[in-house]
């Protein structure tokens, strides 16, 4: 794959050198190399998690701190696809103790969901802690999942509609990942969806690894119609 992806930059870096066909040829070719590269890496994500040789980063950090860069990062596809993102985080300082790097991951995959699947219409995230937990939730406006699909959001490959148009060129593991994340750290990823009325998810952790957590800080829209995900001892 390096040596393909080598190959492939060059061509694209001298793509106004070349004929209009060939130049929409050297862009198609990059798009799909970086998309092989992000499946090929989730792929290996996931063989490391059922390996078991998956180990968390801990350090104390501003969970308020890390939702904005998330939403950072992904800021210019919501622009691209009409969707404004809406934060509302507590003031001061949210402090827990996780690995950075896959709670960001993680966030921007609910993000990159809710920008997918948002008909461009707003985005709310929200930030919440108790005595006990810190929770983000990721709330869209848009098509929603029906029961269904719910029953299936975190499975692997899994897509809530193969006919619906996508633009994210997803690899269908990112919620997989994402719950893997959730639950390395000990807590939890709960969903909800109504068709045509939207889906929030909401990751709750605990503020000091091994603490427990009795209740989330945030709300789901309808905790009747949540779907938590899988449980598990690790």
């Amino acid at each position: 794959l390096t040596t393909i992806k080598l190959a492939g930059d060059l061509i694209f870096e001298s793509r106004q050198d070349l004929d209009p066909s060939l130049k929409r040829s050297a862009e198609i070719m990059q798009g799909q190399i970086e998309r092989f590269e992000v499946l090929l890496n989730d792929l290996l994500e996931i063989s490391r998690y059922d390996a078991g040789a998956v180990r968390a980063e801990l350090e104390i950090y501003d969970l308020n701190q890390v939702v904005r860069s998330s939403v950072a990062s992904i800021d210019p596809l919501a622009l691209k696809r009409g969707s404004a993102i809406e934060i509302q985080v507590p003031d001061g300082e949210v402090m827990a103790e996780f690995d950075s790097r896959r709670i960001e991951r993680l966030l921007r995959n609910l993000l990159a969901n809710a920008i997918e699947h948002g008909e461009g219409k707003p985005i709310q995230v929200a930030v919440g802690m108790n005595d006990a937990a810190v929770a983000v939730s990721v709330t869209d406006n848009g098509v929603g999942m029906t029961e269904a699909e719910l029953a299936r959001v975190f499975d692997r490959f899994w897509r809530a509609d193969p006919a619906r148009k996508r633009t994210s060129g997803g690899t269908g593991l990112g919620l997989a990942i994402s719950l893997e994340d959730t639950l390395l750290h000990g807590g939890s990823l709960d969903v909800w969806a109504k068709p045509n009325a939207g889906s929030s998810f909401r990751l709750t952790l605990p503020k000091v690894q091994g603490g427990q957590i009795t209740q989330s800080p945030l709300d789901l829209p309808s905790a009747a119609q949540a779907k938590p995900g899988p449980s598990e001892d690790r």
